[in-house]
């Protein structure tokens, strides 16, 4: 049998690195949504709620920048999370114009128990590496992804 026949004809694509990062990213993101339907939360309203919940006191502004979200896409999604009852707004302690987030207690369960999905969700779609193979995995998608981001210019 042929290469070109035991691979379908993708053994060109499988050379590409975003062919590869793709089909993986299909894998992880399927069992990610599968662990995050109970909560009723889309990657970024975990994402956003996951950042509150390791930097409290952040701004919108700050998540806007750390999550690559538009600020009028993050008004409505701070606005959901609020009327859902998992995270607060705090005056910020140092800069009177700016207003701090946190999660209300509700918010601190709901995302524990999400975060632990899904790291259950990562290993369960990673595993066929080893820790050290996850580790160096994602090291290296960052190290893509935070040299892209360095080259895109700021928002004014």
């Amino acid at each position: 049998m042929t290469s070109s026949a035991r691979t379908g004809g993708t053994q060109y694509l499988e050379t590409l690195l975003g062919y590869n990062a793709h089909r993986a990213a299909l894998t992880l993101v399927d069992g990610f949504t599968q662990s995050m339907a109970p909560f009723a939360l889309r990657t970024v309203d975990f994402s956003v709620l996951s950042v509150i919940h390791h930097q409290p006191g952040v701004t919108s502004r700050q998540l806007c920048q750390q999550l690559f979200v538009l600020p009028p896409n993050m008004v409505v999604i701070l606005r959901q999370l609020e009327e859902r009852g998992l995270i607060e707004r705090h005056p910020h302690p140092t800069d009177r114009r700016a207003i701090g987030l946190s999660l209300s207690t509700e918010g601190m369960r709901l995302i524990e128990t999400a975060e632990q999905k899904a790291f259950a969700a990562d290993l369960n779609a990673s595993s066929s590496l080893s820790a050290t193979e996850r580790k160096t995995l994602a090291r290296l998608l960052q190290k893509i992804y935070l040299h892209t981001r360095s080259k895109i210019p700021a928002a004014p």
